[in-house]
C-alpha cells in the first residue's frame, strides 16, 4: 500500500517538474531571503528532484552557501513521500516546520559563517542552460493509440494504478480513513493514470519508467518492508519499546547522527517508530532535518569540504531543535 502510495505520488511530482521546468530562473533573482524561500521550496517538494536543482543552483553560484544549507534542512528525500502514505497530518505538519526552520538557518548561516574555501572552488563555474525542446506532455492526436495500444511500460503502469483505485474503490487500501483523505488519493491516482496514458513514449520512458519505477520503487519498498519486518520481530522477540523510552536522548542523538548518511532508507525506521507510537514527535523532526535523501550526493561528488560543511550545520540545527521539542514535551 505504501510503496504504492509513493509510486503515484512520485510520478505526478516528476510530471510537474518537467511542466514547469525554467521557472526557478525568475525566482531567485534579487535579495538573499528570495532565494532562501525558492530553497525552502526546492527541499520541501518530496523526493530528490528539488535537492538536486539547489546543489546545481549553488554549484554555480546563483545561491548563497546558506540558502543550500535551507534546502537540505527543508528535504526529506523520498522519506517525504513515505510520510505523507503512513502519517499525512504529521507529514504536513513536519513540512511546514522543517521549511520555517530552514529558512531561519540559512539567513543565520549566511550572517555568521562564510566558506571561502568552498566559495572559490565554484567561483569560475558558469551556468550553460541545455533547454530541451518543450515537452509537449498531451499529443492528442496520439490519446488513443497510447490508449488503445500501450507500450509493455505504458500497460504495466496502467495496470498499477489501476489496480490502486480499484483497491480504493473497494475499501482494501485505507479502509478507515476520512472521506475526504479517500477522495483527495483517489483523485491523484486518477491524475496519475491520465499522466501514464497521456504523455508521449520519450517522457514515459526516460522520467516515468527508467527513472521512477526502475530506480526508486524497488528501493522504496524494500526499505520500507525491511524496516517493517525488522521492527515487527524486535517488538516480538524484544522489549525495545521499554529500552527507548528509557533512552530517548540516546535515540534522538542516532537520529540525528543516522542523518550524515547521504541515502534514502535510515530515516525510514523513525518514520515507523513514531508511526507506532514508540518515539515523540521532537525525534521525528530532528531525523528530518538533519537528513535530506539523496540530496547531497551530487554536492559529495563536487566538494567533499562543502558536504561536510553543509550537514555540521545541519547536524547542529537538527540537535538544537531536537532537544528544545524533547524538553518542551513534544
Amino acid at each position: 500500500m505504501i510503496t504504492g502510495f509513493v509510486f503515484v505520488m512520485m510520478l505526478v511530482i516528476e510530471y510537474i517538474n518537467v511542466q514547469t521546468n525554467g521557472i526557478w530562473q525568475q525566482l531567485i533573482s534579487g535579495s538573499n531571503w528570495k532565494q532562501y524561500i525558492f530553497a525552502a521550496i526546492l527541499g520541501a517538494i518530496p523526493g530528490c528532484l528539488g535537492a538536486f536543482t539547489a546543489v546545481a543552483l549553488f554549484s554555480h553560484r546563483l545561491i548563497s552557501f546558506g540558502a543550500i544549507v535551507t534546502a537540505m534542512i527543508a528535504t526529506s528525500g523520498d522519506e517525504a513521500f513515505v510520510m505523507f502514505a503512513m502519517i499525512p497530518e504529521k507529514a504536513l505538519l513536519l513540512t511546514v516546520i522543517i521549511f520555517v526552520t530552514g529558512i531561519l538557518a540559512g539567513y543565520l548561516t549566511d550572517k555568521i559563517y562564510k566558506p571561502k574555501k568552498i566559495l572559490d572552488k565554484f567561483a569560475d563555474n558558469v551556468l550553460f542552460l541545455h533547454e530541451d525542446e518543450k515537452c509537449d506532455c498531451f499529443p492528442r492526436d496520439k490519446f488513443f493509440q497510447f490508449l488503445t495500444k500501450p507500450s509493455p511500460p505504458r500497460l504495466a503502469m496502467m495496470v498499477i494504478i489501476l489496480a490502486l483505485i480499484l483497491g480504493i474503490l473497494t475499501g482494501t487500501l485505507i479502509d478507515n480513513s476520512e472521506l475526504w483523505k479517500k477522495a483527495t488519493i483517489l483523485i491523484a491516482f486518477i491524475f496519475s493514470l491520465f499522466i501514464v496514458i497521456s504523455v508521449p513514449d520519450h517522457f514515459l520512458k526516460e522520467h516515468l519508467w527508467n527513472h521512477i519505477v526502475k530506480v526508486h520503487i524497488p528501493r522504496i519498498f524494500l526499505w520500507t518492508f525491511g524496516t517493517l519486518l525488522l521492527i515487527h520481530l524486535l517488538m516480538d522477540f524484544i522489549d525495545i519499546q521499554s529500552w527507548i523510552t528509557d533512552n530517548m536522548l540516546i535515540i534522538l542523538i542516532i537520529a540525528v547522527l543516522v542523518g550524515i548518511i547521504p541515502e534514502s532508507g535510515p530515516h525510514l525506521v523513525f518514520i515507523t517508530l513514531f508511526a507506532q507510537g514508540t518515539i515523540p514527535f521532537s525525534i521525528l523532526l530532528a531525523s528530518s532535518i538533519s537528513q535530506d535523501g539523496h540530496g547531497m550526493l551530487p554536492l559529495l561528488a563536487e566538494s567533499k569540504r562543502g558536504f561536510l560543511a553543509v550537514k555540521t550545520v545541519n547536524l547542529l540545527v537538527a540537535l538544537i531543535i531536537g532537544f528544545i521539542g524533547y524538553l518542551a514535551g513534544f
